[in-house]
């Protein structure tokens, strides 16, 4: 037996249950599908296609309305032209979608841990995908770390890839700041969290997405206290920053203190009592819209 062939007989299909949420558009503020939460959906879609037979379950805690409707169906179109192989919640050939989601129902306003816990140690997914935050709501970005200290499981967050999954053991490739990857194994299950650095989602087509269904499955929710005890409102326009020299060498940091600076009808202050400097200085940050 070759080698190639022998690697292949070690790679085993798998469960991945990937969390979905209600994105919000950046500028019109609309219900859409989470840009995070998509790019955990393109790699997981990526591991079916690499492992026959691996099932993917879209999991939802929350409502469903008319506008969250809409921006879960984008998920449920997103595995057109992929050839899978037939699993729970995919559908075969290609050119067809993803065939429901899971939908755990709990009014708005509740806390979606523990149903999410609940449900996962019930059907036991070998990998779960989920984003680093949401982009409505609280956006804390705990959420992956409460499912990993409440199932007892690895978390690896900054995901960029998924390489490779054989004999219950995945390896990771993270994402390190600056451009840096990190390599990395771990024993399944697992949780990992998705951000910018994975790759982007695909579009989702229409059709399919239409077709798709709902399963929702009644859970019991209990009431967010913490998100309860928030006033939500209009964001503020941030205070303007007063601009700072960055210098890379001591050449530079020398040239940028030895420069004058621009004049544009300053004043010098000499012999001046506490009480006129503070006021320069006031009337200093009024006029660069540091203070409002």
């Amino acid at each position: 037996m070759r080698p190639e062939q022998q690697q292949t007989q070690q790679k085993t299909a798998i469960n991945v249950a990937v969390l979905v949420s209600i994105g919000r558009h950046p500028t019109t503020g609309r219900a859409r599908r989470a840009e995070q939460d998509a790019r955990g959906l393109e790699l997981a879609l990526a591991v079916a296609a690499e492992l026959p037979g691996s099932q993917i379950d879209l999991l939802h805690a929350g409502s469903k309305d008319v506008d969250s409707e809409a921006a879960l169906r984008g998920y449920l179109g997103m595995a057109t032209g992929v050839g899978m192989a037939t699993g729970v919640g995919m559908s075969t050939g290609v050119g067809m979608g993803l065939e429901s989601m899971t939908l755990l129902e709990q009014p708005e306003g509740s806390d979606a841990i523990l149903p999410l816990v609940e449900h996962l140690a019930a059907t036991s997914p070998q990998l779960v995908i989920t984003g680093a935050r949401a982009e409505c709501g609280e956006g804390s970005g705990l959420l992956p770390y409460a499912l990993a200290e409440h199932l007892g499981w690895p978390l690896v967050n900054s995901l960029a890839s998924i390489e490779t999954v054989e004999n219950g053991v995945v390896t990771l490739l993270q994402a390190l700041p600056r451009g840096q990857r990190r390599r990395l194994k771990v024993r399944l299950p697992a949780i990992i969290s998705v951000d910018e650095a994975a790759p982007a989602a695909r579009q989702s087509a229409f059709g399919p997405a239409r077709r798709a269904t709902f399963l929702a499955v009644p859970t019991s929710s209990e009431a967010d206290g913490e998100l309860a005890q928030w006033h939500l409102g209009p964001a503020r326009k941030r205070p303007k920053r007063l601009k700072i020299i960055k210098a890379a060498s001591a050449r530079d940091r020398f040239k940028a203190a030895a420069s004058k600076a621009e004049g544009k009808g300053g004043q010098v202050l000499t012999d001046v009592t506490p009480e006129q400097g503070a006021e320069a200085i006031y009337k200093l940050l009024k006029e660069e819209d540091v203070l409002r």
